[in-house]
């Protein structure tokens, strides 16, 4: 069973959450503040937290930094901040991705389910992974349908697949492809993106697998 942490400083989120999440099938603990969820994170040892943003004690970015000083858990944030800074702070910390309130339970749902598939899925079997129409080794570095692909989008590519359905921020692609000090050069990542999208991409124009964040980041949809 999925053990998953919901830190939220509202008892009705908290509550309509663990209802939610108790009747999926999911094991629930809840905090209310940062330090009861640092805490619990030590003791419950769950497959994923679903944080908010908003606590009373600890700003949630701190959180973040908290748990990944000592663990890899996955991290999806819950906030009623809907300022793109928000969402790019959370994520350079850490967090695997950002749901903002109001939200639906089910677009909720979905993003659970997408970060713990991408984290179960045992490495041979995430190597190989189905891009619209091509097959792309990741082991091997080869596309199907002799698809060629330069250095710099195999290094794009290769971070986007190795993490599907999670929100990559611009500066954490920019940092890995290119280096620290490259983190406002955010026009390589639009030219490299449409350059793979052209080779992967049934309908270039209307990506569903490579998708644009506006702001924030991209996303591999499988």
């Amino acid at each position: 069973m999925i053990r998953v942490l919901v830190v939220d400083d509202e008892p009705q989120i908290l509550r309509a959450l663990r209802i939610n999440l108790v009747a999926r099938h999911y094991e629930v603990a809840t905090a209310a503040d940062g330090g009861t969820a640092l805490r619990q994170a030590a003791e419950f040892n769950p497959d994923l937290v679903l944080l908010d943003l908003g606590l009373p004690d600890l700003d949630g970015v701190e959180v973040i930094h908290g748990l990944r000083g000592w663990s890899a858990v996955p991290i999806v944030v819950l906030s009623g901040r809907a300022g793109n800074q928000d969402k790019v702070d959370a994520l350079d910390a850490g967090a695997d991705d950002y749901v903002t309130k109001p939200f639906h339970v089910e677009e909720l749902l979905a993003r659970i389910r997408a970060v713990t598939r991408r984290t179960s899925v045992p490495e041979a079997e995430a190597a190989r992974v189905n891009v619209g129409d091509h097959v792309v080794d990741l082991a091997a570095k080869t596309v199907s349908g002799d698809v060629r692909l330069t250095p710099t989008e195999w290094r794009i590519l290769q971070i986007m697949l190795r993490n599907p359905g999670k929100l990559i921020s611009q500066r954490q692609l920019l940092t890995e492809v290119w280096g620290s000090t490259h983190v406002r050069e955010t026009h390589y990542l639009r030219q490299y993106l449409a350059q793979l999208r052209k080779k992967l991409e049934r309908d270039p124009a209307r990506p569903v697998h490579l998708i644009t964040e506006p702001g924030m980041g991209y996303r591999f949809a499988p």
